[in-house]
């Protein structure tokens, strides 16, 4: 797939006031730099400025679209604390405050944490997070070991009847229950104040991403893909750090 070369100013000219556009924004790869492991991460006070002038300026219309816990979420950027979907949308907390879960097959949940505790435990350079809802087994120390974390997850999949289903990701794995995902949860939110009625705008940088990519393309917004890869996103920026001026720039500019 030919790759998309975008640079700030161009996708400025596609987005309207801040105040007229719904901000979603993915986490780690996006906002935040990858890193060994999910505890490793850190948020740089700039981030968290940023993120608030942004939300102050499109009068609150700025959610978190992770993979990540939303408590999680919330413990990284304190004291900020945004409207988050979580877990691929299988939590979400809109602007009201008022927390949704799908917490469809949750006892096959509890099941597969069984067996991957139990498989992972004798594989030390594996890393297993359970978010409570989700599981996701991370292969970042092992790379080599990819296939047979794929072909054990599946296994775990497969015995779940179709409630639950396998989510790839940047070296990691994940188990979730089936009929939720990033585009759901951002639709749900495009339903409420203060996100109802603007020009979408996703930027996000895993695969995990394209069902938000798809969602926002198809209601006329503006998809923004991190780095390089294959993607549906309409547009691309490079890295963590070109989001981030990209961002403070955005931020900057009020409604």
């Amino acid at each position: 797939m030919k790759r998309i070369e975008t640079v700030a100013h161009e996708i400025d000219m596609l987005i309207p006031l801040v105040g007229e556009t719904a901000w979603f924004l993915d986490i780690d790869g996006t906002l935040l730099e990858l890193a060994a492991t999910p505890g490793e991460v850190r948020v740089e006070r700039g981030i968290l400025a940023t993120l608030t002038r942004l939300r102050d300026s499109s009068g609150g219309a700025v959610a978190l679209i992770s993979g990540r816990a939303v408590a999680v979420v919330d413990e990284l950027f304190a004291p900020l604390r945004l409207p988050a979907a979580g877990q691929h949308g299988i939590e979400r907390r809109d602007a009201a405050g008022v927390t949704h879960y799908h917490k469809a097959g949750s006892q096959r949940i509890a099941a597969a944490r069984q067996s991957l505790t139990v498989w992972a435990a004798v594989r030390p350079e594996l890393l297993l997070e359970d978010k409570g809802l989700s599981l996701a087994l991370h292969y970042r120390q092992a790379p080599a070991m990819e296939s047979e974390v794929r072909r054990f997850v599946e296994t775990v999949v497969a015995a779940s009847d179709s409630e639950l289903c396998l989510q790839a990701g940047k070296m990691v794995i994940e188990i979730k229950p089936a009929g939720r995902d990033k585009g759901k949860a951002i639709a749900e939110f495009l339903e409420e104040p203060p996100f109802r009625g603007r020009l979408p705008v996703f930027v996000g940088d895993d695969v995990t991403d394209e069902y938000g990519f798809k969602l926002v393309n198809r209601l006329g917004g503006v998809s923004i893909k991190v780095g390089d890869g294959p993607t549906g996103a309409s547009r691309r920026l490079l890295d963590v750090a070109a989001v981030r001026r990209w961002l403070v720039a955005v931020a900057g500019r009020g409604s």
